[in-house]
C-alpha cells in the first residue's frame, strides 16, 4: 500500500451559483452575458457615495426555490451585511453578503457515483452580489476591470464536508447545475460564470475522525478543474505531512495550464472582513404563505423523476438518468409515455435518435417538429411489426420529421416499407434464396443450425426490409424441412 492510499481526502464545497433574473441583485442593471465591457453598470453598481441599494424581489424567491428543493429550513427573516475587503473589482470596497442569517440551513442533494447513492448535506444557502471581472491576459502591462459582472445577484451553497473525492464533486456539481435548470433559477453555464466553486481540500489519515487544515481553492469553472484541482492538492498535503511539514490554512489558486496550485493568500477569517449590518437595507420579512406559494409552484425534481421513471416506467436507471439530465426532455418523455404503452421504446426513441437529431441540427427540443401523438404511432408500427426498428429509425423518421403532418403508416406505405407477411410473396423469394445456396442448405440438414440466420438476412436483403421476422423464419424453416 502506498502513502497515498493510508490518507483520506476530506473535500467541501462553496458554489456560487448567478440567479437568472433580468436585473442585477441591488439595482435595476442589465446582467445579460456578453456585453461590451463596462456597459451594464450604473451609479449604484459602481459604488457611488450617496447611492442606495433596493434588492432584487426575484433573488429572495429564487432563494427560497432552491431552499425548499433541497429540504433545507428557510429563515423568514433574512438580513443583510456588508463583507468588507478590498480588490480592484469590488467597485464599493464591501459586498453584499449574509453573514449570521442565512435564507436557509441544513438540507441537502443525492448524487449517485458509480451506481452507488450518497446524500450530501448542506451547511447553509444565503444570498449575495457578484464581484466584477479581473482581465489579466489582454493588456501585457495592465490588469483590465470589467464591472459588467459586479452586483449580480448570487446564491452561496455551502456544503458540509462530506465529499471525498473529485468524482463525487463532479456529481454534485453536476446535481446541483441540473436542479438549478429544472427550478429554472439559473442556467448553470460553468463556462460563463453562471456556477463557480471554491473547494475546501484537507487530508486525514484513514480511520481518524479530525479533520486536517483545510486550504481552498478558490474560482473553480469547470468539473475537470475541479477534479484536477483537488487531485494534485491532495498529492501536495499528503506529501507535506510525509516529509514532516505542517498543512497551514492557506487560499490557493489553480493554474489549469500547469495542473498546479500556488498560494494567493493566508486564508482571511470572519473578522478579517469586519462584516457588520447593511444599514441601507431593512430585514426582508417572509410570511409562511408566501413560502407555502412558491413550494406549490415548484416543478418536479431530478430525482423524483428518476424514481418515477424506474418505477412506474420500469426503465433501466441508465436510461432514466439520461432522460431527467435535462427537464425538458423528462417532460417530453412523460408526455410520449402517456400516449403509448410501449415505455422502453419511447425513452430509446428519444435517447438513440431525437436527442442525436437535435444536436446535429442545433434544434431546441420545444422546436422539435413531430408533435408525440406521431411518435407514438411511429413506435406502434414497430411493435405491431409492421415496420423493423432498424428501418423505422433509418428510413421512416427522417420522413417524419420533413412531413410531421402525416401519419407515420401513411408514410411507411408510401415508401414501401410496410411488412410482408404474405406467404406468396415470401416462398418465392426463400425459393430463390435456397436454390442459389445449395450447400448451406445441405449443411443445415446435416446439423448447422445457425445458417438460418444467413437466410433470414438474405431474405430481407431481396425483400428490402419487408419480409415479415415471424412468418419468414416460419417459412425458411418449413422449407429447409422439406
Amino acid at each position: 500500500m502506498s502513502i497515498y492510499d493510508q490518507y483520506e481526502t476530506v473535500i467541501g464545497l462553496e458554489i456560487h451559483l448567478q440567479l437568472s433574473t433580468q436585473s442585477k441583485a441591488f439595482c435595476g442593471d442589465d446582467v445579460t452575458f456578453g456585453g461590451e465591457p463596462n456597459t451594464h453598470v450604473s451609479a449604484i453598481s459602481l459604488g457611488h457615495p450617496g447611492t442606495l441599494p433596493k434588492l432584487n424581489k426575484k433573488q429572495v424567491e429564487y432563494a427560497v426555490r432552491l431552499g425548499l428543493a433541497l429540504d433545507s429550513k428557510i429563515n423568514l427573516r433574512n438580513c443583510f451585511d456588508r463583507k468588507n475587503y478590498f480588490y480592484l473589482d469590488l467597485p464599493k470596497g464591501y459586498q453584499i453578503t449574509q453573514d449570521k442569517y442565512p435564507v436557509t440551513v441544513g438540507g441537502g442533494l443525492e448524487i449517485r457515483v458509480d451506481g452507488e447513492k450518497k446524500y450530501i448535506r448542506l451547511h447553509h444557502i444565503h444570498m449575495e452580489e457578484d464581484a466584477g471581472k479581473s482581465i489579466h491576459d489582454v493588456d501585457p502591462a495592465h490588469s483590465l476591470i470589467d464591472l459588467n459582472r459586479a452586483g449580480t445577484p448570487l446564491l452561496e451553497i455551502v456544503t458540509e464536508p462530506d465529499l471525498r473525492s473529485g468524482e463525487e464533486v463532479d456529481a454534485f456539481m453536476t446535481a446541483m447545475r441540473q436542479l438549478a435548470r429544472y427550478l429554472d433559477i439559473s442556467d448553470g453555464n460553468m463556462q460563463e460564470g453562471s456556477m463557480r466553486c471554491d473547494v475546501n481540500v484537507s487530508v486525514m489519515k484513514k480511520g481518524e475522525t479530525k479533520y486536517g487544515e483545510r486550504c481552498e481553492v478558490k474560482n473553480v469553472n469547470s468539473m475537470k478543474f475541479a477534479r484536477q484541482a483537488i487531485a494534485y492538492e491532495t498529492k501536495r498535503q499528503i506529501d507535506l505531512i510525509e516529509s514532516g511539514g505542517e498543512v497551514t490554512r492557506t487560499t490557493l489558486n489553480f493554474n489549469p495550464v500547469t495542473g498546479v496550485t500556488t498560494p494567493m493568500r493566508d486564508k482571511e477569517s470572519a473578522h478579517d472582513y469586519r462584516y457588520f449590518p447593511d444599514p441601507d437595507l431593512p430585514p426582508v420579512v417572509l410570511t409562511e404563505k408566501e413560502v407555502t406559494a412558491i413550494k406549490a409552484a415548484l416543478p418536479p425534481l431530478p430525482n423524483e423523476l428518476f424514481q418515477k421513471f424506474t418505477t412506474e416506467f420500469a426503465l433501466p436507471e441508465y436510461d432514466a438518468a439520461l432522460l431527467t439530465t435535462e427537464k425538458d426532455t423528462a417532460l417530453f418523455f412523460i408526455d410520449l409515455a402517456g400516449k403509448t404503452p410501449h415505455f422502453k421504446a419511447a425513452a430509446n426513441l428519444i435517447i438513440n435518435r431525437i436527442s442525436p437529431y437535435l444536436s446535429e441540427k442545433n434544434i431546441a427540443l420545444k422546436d422539435f417538429s413531430v408533435p408525440t401523438n406521431q411518435l407514438a404511432d411511429f413506435i406502434q408500427l414497430i411493435a405491431d411489426g409492421k415496420v423493423t426498428a432498424s428501418i423505422a429509425y433509418q428510413r421512416l423518421f427522417p420522413e417524419l420529421v420533413k412531413n410531421p403532418g402525416k401519419s407515420p403508416l401513411d408514410l411507411a406505405t408510401s415508401l414501401n416499407l410496410i411488412q410482408s407477411d404474405d406467404e406468396d410473396f415470401l416462398e418465392k423469394i426463400i425459393e430463390d434464396i435456397l436454390a442459389k445456396n445449395p450447400d448451406k442448405v445441405k449443411a443445415y440438414q446435416n446439423g448447422k443450425k445457425g445458417l438460418i440466420g444467413f437466410f433470414m438476412g438474405q431474405v430481407m436483403r431481396e425483400s428490402k426490409g419487408k419480409a415479415e421476422p415471424k412468418a419468414t423464419n416460419a417459412l425458411i424453416l418449413k422449407k429447409l424441412i422439406c
